[in-house]
């Protein structure tokens, strides 16, 4: 089941859809707001007792798993200490930013209530709420999706689905629509790739084409070069598609507001996702329930990293191209990317769609267990990336750039606004 479909499919009437809902809009938020508060590097280099950042895998079942350390990485060009001192990290907005927002003033914490039965996600508050920068997003973003021709006869489902306002809470460093217009492009057209080709909502899925589909949409992503001859052809297929059309506009409106190194970034993410929708396709059409293992490894490559991609080029910086290749920079933030997805796989668990294959089911069907036991294994889970993540984000910052701290701390904000938009902010509307 898509994303889209996730946010507008009915609501289920079982037991654990019951569970779901209440994990998803339990309003406590046990993870803390700064995800580098700890960090308090000196000049000349870390503080002492700073974290350390593990050399291979830690946490649950990574006992025997040992990764080399390369001998040498690539590394930033070196900056002023004194630059990382506590004042100076960049901070994230506390409250309402941006339009609409002048007579806003920020919701102090609410207390948390009494621990309540079952599991409580581990994940941050939202930084900020500002619902009319949001809309305003959101309508704009309907509007591109019909110039596009993309979900025809559907504009009113992603209306509904307020991705805007997802891309307003996931992004608190700007406030400017534009920008934020453009992430919120990018993320349509790419999951447009997957109600269009993969799922089938938009338009019947053809499995046993989609490997051809998903090369000819690449072939925009990172633009084919054919002989004068032969060019022609693939542009008229290219232009017929309401996919590869909107691919082609959300790419062309990025670099707008991003380098070259920040959409080659995109478009490598991309490519990976596409990776990730092949795998599914052979799924659908060999009727398999994958082994969890294989279903972690694929939430790895079809996760929400390519909307995240884009958090320095959103908030008006970029992250140095040594850092982002860091291998040590590049597991933290993929098991960001997989906690991230891990509560869309949750959130499908309170819809009504029982075929949808989602982590909970496949650790069901894999473990003989009930789907309330499944969804409790789910959140350890996820818990143990989010923890992961926050401790190797800490310790990464204690050395690196500037630019690595705020990019790391973004991360941190957008998991939080994520969780917010898939609990339907009712944190902000209940009694």
């Amino acid at each position: 089941m898509s994303l889209i479909s996730r946010a507008l499919a009915p609501a289920a009437a079982h037991d654990v859809a019951g569970m779901v809902v209440g994990l998803l809009q339990d309003p406590r938020r046990p993870g803390k707001r700064d995800v580098l508060a700890r960090v308090k590097p000196v000049a000349g280099g870390t503080s002492p007792g700073a974290l350390r950042l593990p050399s291979g895998p830690t946490g649950l079942g990574t006992s025997g798993v040992r990764i080399p350390v390369p001998s040498a990485q690539p590394t930033a060009p070196p900056v002023d200490r004194r630059a990382l001192a506590p004042d100076t990290f960049p901070r994230l907005p506390s409250g309402p930013t941006g339009l609409g927002t002048s007579g806003i003033r920020p919701r102090p914490e609410r207390p948390q209530p009494a621990a309540a039965k079952g599991p409580v996600i581990y994940c941050p508050p939202a930084v900020r709420d500002d619902p009319v920068l949001g809309a305003e997003v959101n309508e704009r973003l309907v509007e591109w999706a019909e110039e596009c021709g993309i979900y025809p006869g559907q504009l009113d489902r992603v209306r509904s689905a307020d991705f805007g306002r997802l891309i307003m809470l996931a992004h608190p460093e700007s406030d400017d629509p534009d920008r934020l217009l453009a992430a919120a492009k990018c993320a349509l057209s790419e999951w447009g790739v997957d109600d269009h080709y993969v799922d089938g909502e938009a338009e019947e899925a053809r499995h046993e084409l989609l490997g051809q589909r998903l090369a000819i949409a690449h072939s925009v992503i990172d633009q084919a070069h054919l002989p004068l001859r032969y060019a022609p052809e693939l542009e008229g297929v290219v232009r017929k598609d309401p996919v590869t059309v909107a691919l082609r506009s959300a790419l062309d409106n990025l670099t707008r507001y991003a380098t070259a190194a920040q959409v080659r970034r995109l478009r490598h993410e991309l490519a990976i996702m596409f990776v990730a929708y092949n795998q599914e396709a052979v799924w659908h059409t060999a009727e398999q329930t994958p082994p969890v293992w294989e279903f972690l490894m694929h939430r790895h490559e079809n996760s929400f990293v390519p909307c995240m991609v884009l958090i320095d080029a959103i908030g008006g910086y970029e992250l140095p191209t040594a850092e982002f290749a860091d291998p040590r920079v590049r597991r933290a933030f993929t098991m960001a990317g997989s906690a991230s997805v891990i509560v869309n796989d949750l959130y499908s668990m309170g819809k009504e769609d029982p075929t949808d294959l989602s982590l909970p089911r496949v650790i069901a069907a894999e473990e003989k267990c009930s789907l309330r036991e499944a969804v409790e294994r789910t959140v350890l889970i996820h818990d143990e990336l989010m923890h992961t993540y926050e401790a190797e984000a800490a310790a990464l910052a204690a050395t690196g750039s500037p630019q690595l701290s705020r990019f790391l701390a973004g991360v941190w904000a957008w998991l939080g606004g994520s969780r917010e938009w898939h609990a339907g902010s009712a944190r902000y509307h209940q009694n």
